[in-house]
């Protein structure tokens, strides 16, 4: 038996007096609702109605459970309500992750607009620092619900947002000869090192930055591995090496007496990003902090949209401008 029907059936009959009535409130024929008031009596024991050709008064006894049947309905109904604000990802926690390259300022306006976008009190959104190798991992596993990843990358089994470039630049010690152009052509780079994320954390992304440098006439020394601020910086000045960043490292390092961050000449290197989420999994709040990534990037970090300017060049489970 269907207890919250059959209770809605029970209180709208008391309520109304009325079988006739009742029906009517309920969208349902008349002999139905008499056969359920009649199942309900028979499964508690007890005569909620008395019945004549005239009217329905309700007993003694079913006056003393109406208000517990009141207060069923209206659990049932808040039970209802939470699991839709689940389902619609008003409610629970939001697991989402970030890339280590992302400006505290980026993370900052994320965040912000994130809780303009989502209001919600009864939300947690549960920031964790991932690479998009470690993303990919964790969607697998199904320990995330959203993320911001780096393409070209494996998107099988996800929906993705925008997909925004960030054209990189060169950091440079401020007295490197390089320092004083106002564009660096990639061949000025020719002798020095150059730091670099691990390959591990995106290697699609690593291989496709080395294949371009060595397109625009530079081929690295040798490639240092560092993504921490501080030790990417000892390495610049200490090392014979250079770092690739977006135009936020400039913002960065604006205040740094011994660094200067530099456009390379034709924007022939870029990072380009996408919120995703599991397809099929997308709810009011991954929509909302893939808007809020979307927006935190272009207003801070000079994100802006990758049109297609060439054919479509294919990779395995992947599809994005190389």
């Amino acid at each position: 038996m269907d207890l919250v029907r059959h209770l809605e059936c029970f209180v709208a009959v008391a309520e109304e007096s009325h079988f006739g009535r009742a029906a009517t409130r309920l969208g349902m024929a008349q002999p139905p609702l008499s056969q359920r008031i009649q199942r309900l009596e028979r499964e508690l024991g007890v005569r909620l109605f008395e019945r004549s050709s005239r009217r329905v008064t309700i007993t003694e006894a079913g006056t003393l459970l109406l208000g517990e049947a009141r207060e069923l309905l209206a659990r049932a109904e808040s039970l209802h309500a939470t699991a839709r604000r689940v389902r619609d990802g008003e409610t629970g926690v939001l697991r989402a992750a970030l890339p280590p390259d992302v400006s505290g300022e980026t993370v900052a306006a994320l965040l912000a607009d994130f809780g303009r976008r989502h209001p919600g009190r009864e939300l947690e959104l549960e920031l964790h620092e991932l690479s998009t190798a470690e993303q990919l991992a964790a969607f697998a596993a199904r320990e995330l619900d959203v993320g911001l990843l780096h393409h070209p990358c494996d998107v099988t089994g996800l929906e993705l947002g925008p997909v925004l470039r960030r054209d990189l630049g060169v950091l440079l010690p401020r007295g490197a000869p390089e320092a004083r152009l106002g564009e660096v052509p990639l061949a000025a780079l020719t002798g020095y090192d150059l730091v670099l994320f691990p390959r591990s954390g995106a290697p699609t992304v690593y291989d496709d930055l080395l294949t371009a440098c060595a397109r625009g006439g530079w081929t690295p020394a040798a490639v240092r591995h560092g993504q921490g601020a501080s030790f990417v910086r000892g390495l610049v000045l200490s090392a014979g090496a250079v770092a690739l960043g977006p135009h936020d490292t400039r913002l960065a390092t604006a205040g740094d007496p011994e660094l200067v961050w530099r456009p390379l000449a034709g924007a022939p290197l870029a990072w380009r990003h996408s919120a995703a989420w599991p397809r099929g999994r997308g709810d009011a709040a991954v929509a909302a902090f893939s808007d809020a990534a979307t927006h935190a990037l272009r207003t801070t970090a000079g994100a802006h949209a990758d049109p297609p300017a060439r054919p479509l060049h294919l990779r395995p489970a992947s599809e994005f401008w190389l």
